[in-house]
């Protein structure tokens, strides 16, 4: 599948990137490369091929979730720049 230069300002417009004109040629040798790699794979006979989940046999690697209280509010505040008794204060970044 060869891509032009219109189907390449397509994909980028559903992707929500810009494209400056000079970087056409580029993407566009990049992205048929790369479409002519996935085509080589769909050849492949994959029917006795089990779907990879994870890299390893292990079920469950994570520890358990323990609800501590490992910090206390004082201690959480202490190198606060601004806070009060129980909230950081930090300036309003968001205008109207």
């Amino acid at each position: 599948m060869n891509l032009d230069k219109e189907r390449i300002y397509k994909i980028a417009d559903l992707a929500r990137i810009h494209i400056e004109d000079k970087d056409i040629d580029t993407l566009r040798a990049d992205m048929n490369r790369i479409l002519t790699f996935m085509e080589k794979l769909n050849e492949l006979d994959t029917t006795h091929v089990e779907p990879l989940r994870y890299m390893n046999e292990q079920v469950n690697t994570w520890r358990a979730d323990e609800v501590r209280n490992e910090l206390s509010t004082e201690e959480g505040l202490m190198n606060a720049a601004e806070h009060n008794d129980r909230f950081f204060l930090v300036p309003k970044i968001i205008e109207k």
